[in-house]
């Protein structure tokens, strides 16, 4: 069997799962928990709404929308223009679920597989941290405790 590295992450959130979802997907939330280059439009993110970084040494790193079913899953594509192998859609990715609680929301979070890249476990840490200290903005956010 493959070694995976794949980062998982959840977090129950006292808000509605339609809260969640704008904190997930409005750019004005969205910069709070993640990254976005300054001049990113405000308009809320859908499938095939892309992120893409100038990286310093001239290559791009390129986040992807592939799936966003609302107040559900939203699946974001990671790609690395400098990576020597070059994943299929989807296989290095972040996957938001949303499951609805009778007092609010639980978020699971699964980022990864990065067994297939070269410098995976440098991702991989990289991400523990970056799921953690998401998923306590997100859940912060939606509940209105920082605007």
């Amino acid at each position: 069997m493959t070694r995976q590295l794949i980062v998982t992450e959840e977090i129950a959130i006292n808000a509605s799962s339609e809260k969640v979802w704008e904190v997930l997907t409005l750019p004005k939330y969205v910069a709070q928990w993640d990254e976005l280059p300054e001049d990113y439009p405000k308009e809320p993110m859908t499938a095939g709404s892309k992120v893409v970084w100038d990286l310093p040494n001239g290559e791009q790193s390129i986040t992807t929308i592939i799936k966003a079913e609302a107040e559900k899953e939203l699946i974001i594509d990671l790609h690395g223009t400098g990576w020597k192998i070059k994943p299929e859609q989807g296989e290095v990715a972040y996957r938001y679920l949303l499951e609805k609680l009778e007092n609010g929301t639980k978020l699971f979070i699964e980022i990864g597989n990065f067994a297939l890249l070269d410098q995976g476990e440098a991702y991989y840490e990289a991400s523990v941290e970056f799921a953690e200290a998401s998923s306590k903005i997100i859940k912060a956010l939606a509940e209105n405790k920082i605007q």
